[in-house]
């Protein structure tokens, strides 16, 4: 019978460990090499000559993709990655190798082909959505010459390697003969080997450790359905079974993550990504954590949690993009908490969010304050902060720096701890963030939100940082003021309660 793992990640000491090991991990990558562009803009009219919109281009990005990919997010998390790939001898080719070479911790060989040209995927992209994506690419097998440069290559770098990671991409690296008999090396050396593959036929991975399809590419290779628990089972056990495979790690898309061993129960994990703006090279991100993690000691089921941590939080940025090792310690200190308490992040946490928001045209708001006690006039002022914005981010002075405000004997009477829990379990704050400077400026230099929100007894011209809004186009609103509201008042009236309750005398 499938299992259905619902903790999250299990052990989190054990997943913190793990991390602090990844800078041991030599991964070693093979395969298809690519660049993928991103061009981004808006759409405000449709075209004279064709039912289609025009994208008015306002930049262009640029990053490595396919096995690329596997080595930028092994990068990343900061792991040690050995690229071996072909490139064409042209623009896109030369811009590949720059990039890997400004990458730390990446040793490549690249092999150069004056008349293969670099694959290029590239992609429109306007108000969040892709639009179109042109493929500039070919598909030809390598020469046996080629094949065999590669293999030669591959066996230095085996010696020092500890995951050899097969990034198949049906661009014609990994031709049959190469594949083949870059499985053998391994098995020889002993190293395991994990596989991405694109092909129908999955026989021709026999002999790989793991082997990672998605949900659609192993019902394709199958003919099975692959709808649920049990049929991912079924087909995962078929496949491993014909094609003599020692495990499967199937990404699910909406359904989370399965992973299916010989011996042991199968672990399906559930999706954990809150918002998905992207899944571009989620399935690169997802081989290159496991793999880490196995070099790093892991077993199976332990990799697979972090790998599917990793996909969660690459989901939720735009792009072909990686995890660090930091978003991975955030995500899994985080994982056992409620929904209320993941919203309490970090300062880089939040730019990530604002970033991936602003992309989609989101209009992000600000505002900070003690919120000590909240009161009527707080949950006012967060509801107009929310009107004015598509996500709100709340900044709460630390304790230290509350008290450095002469807020009054005792303040805060609520710890930053307990104050940043209560404002995140508002459905109106999006992001809450503790900071220890006595203003928020810093914040609002690196976030830089759209329109910053402060309560009606300021003054425009009185709110501290909102000239650095102003400087960079953004928006100051003050909200409507509630009289008597105050934490300040709330704590004088409790104060003057008790004391008319203890009467006098009491006491002595």
């Amino acid at each position: 019978m499938a299992q259905a793992d619902r903790n999250l990640l299990g052990d989190s000491p054990s997943m913190i460990r793990l991390l602090d090991e990844f800078h041991r991990a030599r991964i070693v990558c093979l395969g298809d090499l690519m660049l993928d562009r991103y061009v981004y803009g808006s759409v405000d009219r449709i075209s004279a000559e064709a039912p289609i919109p025009i994208i008015s281009a306002e930049r262009d990005d640029a990053m490595l993709g396919g096995v690329g990919n596997v080595v930028r997010n092994v990068a990343g998390a900061g792991g040690q990655a050995h690229l071996l790939a072909l490139r064409g001898d042209d623009g896109a080719g030369t811009e590949v190798a720059a990039q890997v070479a400004d990458m730390a911790g990446v040793e490549a060989d690249l092999l150069i082909k004056a008349r293969r040209p670099t694959t290029v995927k590239t992609r429109y992209i306007a108000a969040g959505q892709q639009l179109l994506r042109a493929d500039r690419e070919t598909t030809e097998t390598i020469s046996t010459a080629d094949g065999e440069t590669l293999l030669a290559r591959l066996d230095e770098a085996l010696v020092a390697a500890d995951v050899l990671v097969l990034s198949d991409y049906g661009k014609g690296v990994l031709s049959d003969a190469v594949l083949a008999a870059a499985i053998k090396r391994a098995r020889t050396a002993n190293i395991p080997i994990i596989a991405d593959p694109k092909r129908r036929d999955l026989t021709a991975y026999a002999g790989v450790d793991f082997l990672k399809p998605n949900r659609v590419e192993l019902a394709r290779a199958t003919g099975m359905p692959c709808d649920n628990d049990d049929q991912i089972t079924l087909a995962a056990r078929t496949i491993m079974g014909q094609c003599n495979i020692g495990a499967l790690l199937v990404s699910r898309s909406e359904q989370g993550m399965s992973l299916i061993t010989r011996d042991g129960a199968p672990t399906h994990l559930p999706v954990r990504a809150p918002e998905v703006f992207d899944v571009s090279g989620a399935g690169d991100t997802v081989v290159a954590i496991f793999a880490l993690a196995l070099a790093a000691g892991a077993a199976p089921g332990l990799a697979a949690r972090l790998a599917n941590l990793a996909a969660a939080i690459v989901v939720g940025k735009v792009g072909t993009a990686v995890v660090s090792r930091d978003e991975l310690a955030n995500g899994i200190l985080s994982a056992d908490l409620t929904r209320s308490e993941d919203k309490v992040i970090s300062v880089a946490m939040a730019a990530a969010d604002v970033e991936r928001w602003r992309a989609h045209g989101l209009r992000v708001g600000f505002t900070n304050g003690c919120f000590d006690l909240l009161h009527p006039g707080h949950i006012s002022l967060l509801n107009e902060a929310k009107n004015n914005c598509d996500r709100l981010i709340v900044a709460i002075n630390d304790d230290a720096s509350v008290r450095r405000l002469e807020k009054g004997e005792g303040r805060p009477v609520q710890a930053q701890a307990a104050r940043a829990l209560v404002l995140a379990s508002l459905a109106m704050v999006d992001r809450v963030l503790i900071f220890a400077d006595d203003t928020p400026i810093p914040l609002l230099q690196r976030l830089r939100p759209d329109v910053l929100v402060k309560g009606g007894d300021y003054d425009a011209d009185g709110v501290v940082g909102g000239d650095i809004v102003h400087g960079y186009g953004g928006e100051v609103k003050l909200a409507r003021f509630l009289e008597g509201h105050s934490s300040t008042s709330v704590i004088s009236r409790m104060a003057a309660g008790a004391a008319s309750k203890a009467g006098p005398g009491r006491g002595e």
